[in-house]
């Protein structure tokens, strides 16, 4: 009996030391690992404006190929490569000595006919006053009314013949369709064209279209903007040109495609830029900075944000300076900033850095930032 108690004793201070040694590491390791001095962020709603960038194609309002209508020989180039013109300005001369003396036969059937027709009509008053008194009968009247309806359809014949002699005669002078520059001539004079021989390009860079493809869903922001502003149906956007510059005069969204490109699922829009200096030309790149205002946007930055399992979380901070991840669906993610869906509300607080130190259900001091002050660090 007194073996066991003194072996009682023995063991007591062994496992006070134990349960001591249990109870006072971990709330000193928690306590240093849970109160954190970390930097919040209370969310707000706030106007902004989103600015994006597209590839941009640039298209002359008016580029056409200039081919030959008839054969023949390259007679003359009366302009250069890259030179300005004037509509009906004579281009190009085809050989139309061919074409004259087909117009010139024309001609000479026409009057022919046009004799024949009257020689016909004489006939026909003749046997008509023959007829009148008994002469001759109704069937010679009849016959010569024939002939002359022949001679007639031939005058019709000729007329067509002649305006289509005097129509090919005219395509040997190629004239500009309208003021432009002209592209490269890839035929010199005394080369042998046939019909649809591409002779140059011109194109109308007075103004041009630039035609950019967007997304379905920044489609869909840009509606809505409309919709929401009704007065601002022609959009003002900026292009840059492909040395980076900036082009100095503004352009107008004018219109858009029909349907999106099942390929891409994008559709396209076409702005309109004046170009009065002839800076831009027909093919040349560049990119369309469109902006689109958002009102009462729930903004957090990007800083704040983590990923798991596709999703996005944050860590919200509650009255006791307790944190608690909290999932959150983006709507539109630029710059360093979300723009929030849903799953966070106004006046939330989030762990803006440092969020990769702590877990779920830790307390933390707050540092508070004024979500301003973030935003004019990062525009």
């Amino acid at each position: 009996m007194k073996i066991h108690i003194s072996l009682c004793y023995i063991a007591l201070p062994f496992l006070t030391f134990f349960l001591v040694s249990c109870t006072d590491t971990n709330p000193n390791n928690s306590t240093k690992r849970e109160i954190q001095s970390l930097p919040v962020t209370e969310i707000m709603m706030k106007d902004t404006t989103l600015h994006y960038s597209y590839v941009a194609d640039v298209q002359a309002v008016q580029n056409v190929e200039l081919r030959a209508r008839v054969q023949g020989f390259l007679e003359k180039v009366y302009v250069d490569e890259g030179q300005e013109v004037k509509k009906g300005q004579l281009l190009f001369k085809i050989n139309d000595e061919e074409y004259k003396a087909e117009l010139a036969k024309a001609k000479a059937n026409l009057k022919s006919a046009i004799a024949e027709a009257k020689a016909a009509e004489l006939e026909v008053d003749r046997l008509r006053v023959l007829v009148d008194k008994n002469v001759i009968s109704r069937t010679e009247l009849d016959v010569s009314l024939a002939k002359l309806d022949a001679v007639n359809a031939k005058i019709e014949e000729a007329t067509s013949a002649e305006t289509n002699a005097a129509m090919r005669l005219s395509y040997t002078s190629i004239r500009a369709p309208f003021d432009g520059i002209i592209d490269r001539i890839p035929l010199r004079t005394g080369s042998l064209i046939d019909h649809g021989t591409l002779l140059t390009t011109a194109s109308d860079v007075s103004s041009v279209y630039v035609y950019f493809n967007v997304s379905e869903g920044e489609y869909l922001e840009y509606v809505k903007n409309q919709l929401l502003n009704p007065t601002e149906k022609n959009e003002v956007v900026t292009l840059t040109l492909a040395d980076g510059s900036r082009y100095p005069h503004k352009g107008n969204i004018e219109t858009m495609e029909g349907e999106f490109k099942a390929s891409t699922g994008s559709i396209a829009f076409r702005a309109h830029f004046p170009n009065p200096d002839k800076i831009l030309k027909h093919g040349a790149t560049g990119k369309i900075s469109l902006s689109n205002t958002i009102n009462d946007a729930l903004m957090i930055p990007q800083k704040a944000v983590f990923e798991i399992q596709d999703k996005n979380f944050v860590f919200v901070v509650d009255s006791n300076n307790q944190i608690s991840m909290r999932s959150f669906v983006p709507k539109i993610r630029f710059s360093h900033y979300y723009i929030v869906e849903s799953g966070l509300q106004p006046g939330d607080r989030i762990v803006y850095e440092g969020i990769q130190d702590i877990s779920d259900g830790m307390y933390i001091t707050p540092q508070p930032i004024v979500m301003d002050s973030l935003i004019a660090i990062n525009p």
